[in-house]
């Protein structure tokens, strides 16, 4: 059985919900990433910033990232998976929720984040093909 520990990126870091976004920006430069996962105070997480809600959400809107924190962009409920799950139940998760970046979780800690690269890396083709057609025939995944 693979699981989402098997495919996922190690080394996912946290940003915290009253962290700014340009910190944010620079992280995800330093790290190499496109979206980080929000921690509220007690490391549980609360939401995820992407580079695009960065651009659409505050630069686009005339907002000042020095001063819009990464919690002010957390809507929702945010989504994971256990490091044990199995991969279709990963998969199950990002087709349903129409996301493209998937958090892993161990004893309540974030271990890595799944991305579609890793996806690609690590799955057939008719999954794939799959999980794109849920994905972006709609038009909402992040």
């Amino acid at each position: 059985m693979t699981t989402a520990g098997d495919i996922m990126h190690r080394g996912a870091q946290w940003i915290s919900a009253d962290e700014t976004l340009d910190r944010a920006a620079q992280m995800m430069r330093d790290m190499g990433v496109g979206a980080l996962p929000i921690s509220d105070e007690n490391e549980r997480l609360c939401g995820i910033v992407t580079d695009r809600d960065i651009v659409i959400e505050a630069v686009a809107r005339g907002k000042d990232p020095s001063r819009v924190t990464a919690g002010e962009l957390a809507h929702g409920t945010p989504r994971w998976v256990d490091a044990n799950a199995d991969v279709s139940e990963v998969l199950r998760e990002m087709q349903q929720h129409q996301i493209r970046r998937l958090p892993v979780i161990e004893n309540k800690r974030l271990v890595g984040m799944i991305s579609e690269a890793d996806l690609a890396r690590n799955l057939g083709e008719d999954q794939i093909a799959s999980f794109a057609e849920s994905v972006y025939a709609k038009g909402k995944g992040r």
